[in-house]
């Protein structure tokens, strides 16, 4: 064999190490790729766990049958009602990074920062209370949501002033029912004031229901940006509402007033009947609008689930209801002050500005639920 023969076997030996090398990455990025998202939340979920000592992932987890952490979230701030698992306050830097983790890789890009937008208003209304006890206005945190007007369930005791740390993007909670796992039912839980993520997870199928976004400030300046953490769920809704005619406008907008959540926190299992404009009388834009708002609830969980769901309420669509109470206009950039309702065979969303004290398009609460399967328990029982 000549020298000319020598380099073209030495040069061929070469290439092919090299494109074995370059397979193994191209292998190991299409796996990394194609893991599945609940494969991803549980490698997360594990990975927190980790971090935790013993005491602390007794706090953390519970069985997944316990029905009383599963019911144990609310609007209100943690100091009134108390949350289950362990609070970001309680962490260090690496868990509570490592928590973070966990909660992101359940949700969206979009859903996780809104989640954060929330967050970061309590950080301004602690910050504004602290400002307010400064000057001598030290009272009750403003007003709760949860059952309708005269109920009660869900206000903060009348008189009570504040007692510690009652607001702050630490003051937030989470908590794992049953053992991460890829095929067996799970259920991931994280929130605060203004915030309750109820993640139910079975082998692929993820479910969101019932969970509850607020926040007050629902409009706040943070680094010279403007942040409306329900800024879309405002805006679409009013686009909705006038691209209506005047026929559809008056079997949308409703005859009485609504000042709180009908299906809030406390209410599980309680049904109302479906009132409004029905999507069957809609045009084909208006149920086009109509999805483009729902989308702003289901497109929170992470994308996969989000898919499903969404094909699922687009299904319905026909018959879900759209329903509207109170002022029907909104300056641009603020946020609407009136309540409304998206209801469907699978589906309860609820948009409710706050009317107790200043503008109420600075304090708002939302419901997303489905009555058919909230905590996951139409999907377990398949």
């Amino acid at each position: 064999m000549n020298d000319q023969e020598n380099r073209m076997n030495v040069f061929s030996m070469r290439m092919i190490r090299g494109v074995g090398v370059w397979a193994a990455i191209w292998l190991s990025m299409t796996a990394a790729t194609a893991q599945t998202a609940t494969a991803k939340m549980v490698s997360a979920a594990n990975t927190f766990l980790s971090t935790l000592s013993e005491k602390q992932r007794q706090s953390v987890l519970y069985s997944f049958g316990d029905e009383q952490q599963r019911a144990r979230w609310s609007n209100l701030p943690t100091g009134f009602v108390p949350r289950g698992g362990i609070s970001l306050k309680e962490m260090t830097p690496a868990q509570r990074s490592a928590a973070m983790a966990l909660v992101a890789s359940a949700l969206s890009p979009k859903g996780l920062e809104k989640v954060e937008e929330i967050m970061e208003g309590d950080e301004v209304l602690k910050k504004n209370e602290a400002n307010n006890a400064g000057r001598g206005n030290n009272g009750p945190p403003p007003g709760g949501g949860g059952p309708p007007p005269g109920n009660g369930a869900n206000r903060p005791p009348r008189g009570g002033g504040l007692s510690g740390d009652m607001f702050g993007k630490d003051l937030y909670y989470i908590s794992i029912l049953g053992k991460p796992s890829e095929k067996d039912p799970w259920m991931l839980q994280f929130g605060g004031h203004h915030l309750a993520l109820n993640i139910t997870i079975a082998g692929e199928r993820g479910v969101l229901t019932p969970t509850l976004t607020g926040a007050q400030p629902a409009l706040y300046t943070i680094g010279g940006k403007t942040v409306r953490p329900l800024g879309q769920e405002s805006d679409k809704a009013l686009a909705l509402l006038n691209a209506l005619d005047d026929s559809e406008r008056k079997q949308a907008i409703l005859s009485y007033q609504l000042a709180d959540l009908v299906l809030g926190p406390g209410q599980d299992g309680k049904t109302i009947v479906p009132e409004g404009l029905k999507a069957s009388a809609m045009n084909d834009l208006q149920r086009a609008m109509l999805l483009d708002v729902i989308a702003e609830w289901a497109g929170i969980i992470h994308e996969s689930a989000a898919t499903a769901r969404m094909a699922e309420l687009k299904a319905d669509i026909n018959e879900t209801w759209f329903s509207w109470s109170g002022p029907t206009t909104a300056a641009p950039g603020k946020n609407i002050t009136a309540y409304y309702r998206i209801q469907g065979p699978h589906l309860v969303i609820e948009y409710a500005p706050q009317t107790l004290g200043g503008d109420p398009g600075l304090h708002v609460h939302t419901m997303y639920r489905d009555p058919t399967n909230d905590y996951g328990r139409g999907l377990v029982k398949q």
